[in-house]
């Protein structure tokens, strides 16, 4: 009796270390896995082997005239009597935003084209990352504020100059970092909590959140769920209040007797929702996009990182009369000298 209670016993506890195995043995491999990180390691372009030189020499070449567009529309609208003005203001804020944008990840990334080493340390990551979210956030918020800027101008152009001062500007730009920055340390914050489990591999060709949070050991999938939807929720926000002023630009317009101010209204936003467009469209697409298979979202993401920065600038200065007077202004005292 008592033998076969010892047997019975032993049996028993066999199941139970038979179905505990495998939960060790995976606890087991998280550890190994679950090491502390000091780099990652951006796989970017590097997948294209073959055109590592020809992309590099593209994206250059998309770079040069970025900065230096940004670059003369700072320095134009700060020597420029004419363009000091609320609308020009916001414009150039909106350059030195973008002229950050692009330092993040424009530098990093033409290195990795021409070397063999993309390792980037685990602090330069998360860096990268704040502030690419947050000067990103930045700008959706800074073109809201244009939105608003035109709104007033054109539906209250009387009380404009009272609503519109200097105080009101400086308000408003600081709200747009504040709020941009604030939702990037969060989302990163959120995103470095934990630890990351090997491989260290980022499929990207910069700390993209999506890419990184991939890599955390634990609730990976709520985690990118979460900051997805903050983007998304604030990606969306900002382009409904733009698409609301000009809805009301649009009916305000419309109510303008002759041909001649219509136009003239009109053309006062045209770069401005040329921008928005292109801006909230490129991201819309890379963000409310399902991920790509193997979780490779590197070409999607050029539209929104490249191409944006450098048409912003173009439309700004090429469709703006105001910039292009002052432009030829600028180059006609230096000749003069």
């Amino acid at each position: 009796m008592i033998i076969c209670f010892i047997h019975t016993k032993t049996a028993e506890n066999n199941r139970k270390l038979n179905f505990l195995i495998p939960w060790i043995s995976e606890l087991h491999m998280m550890k190994i896995n679950q090491t502390i990180l000091k780099e990652f390691i951006l796989v970017g372009f590097s997948v294209y082997p073959h055109a590592q030189t020809f992309l590099f020499v593209v994206f250059f070449c998309l770079y040069l005239p970025t900065l230096t567009g940004n670059l003369a529309i700072m320095g134009l609208t700060w020597v420029d009597r004419c363009l000091h003005t609320p609308m020009y203001l916001f414009l150039s804020v909106l350059s030195f935003s973008e002229t950050c944008y692009t330092l993040t990840i424009f530098p990093k990334m033409l290195a990795d084209l021409l070397a063999k080493d993309r390792s980037i340390s685990y602090i330069g990551c998360g860096l990268q990352m704040c502030f690419f979210l947050g000067l990103g956030g930045t700008n959706c918020m800074i073109l809201t504020v244009m939105g608003y800027d035109r709104f007033l101008a054109i539906c209250n152009p009387l009380r404009y100059p009272l609503l519109m001062t200097n105080i009101m500007c400086g308000k408003l730009v600081a709200s747009a970092w504040i709020v941009g920055f604030f939702i990037s340390v969060v989302q990163t914050a959120l995103i470095f909590r934990g630890s990351f489990c090997n491989p260290n591999l980022v499929k990207h060709f910069f700390c993209h959140m999506r890419a990184v949070v991939r890599l955390s050991c634990l609730d990976s999938d709520l985690k990118e769920y979460i900051v997805t939807t903050m983007s998304v929720s604030g990606l969306m926000g900002t382009f409904l209040v733009i698409i609301l002023t000009y809805v009301s630009i649009l009916s305000t317009v419309l109510k303008i007797p002759s041909a001649e101010g219509k136009q003239k209204a009109f053309s006062t936003c045209a770069s401005h929702l040329t921008v928005v467009i292109i801006h909230f469209g490129f991201a819309s697409i890379a963000y409310l996009k399902p991920g790509a298979p193997g979780g490779d979202d590197t070409l999607i993401a050029v539209p929104y990182t490249v191409i944006t920065p450098f048409l912003s600038p173009l439309i700004f200065s090429l469709r703006n009369k105001d910039m292009k007077n002052a432009f030829r202004k600028a180059l006609g005292k230096k000749f003069l000298e």
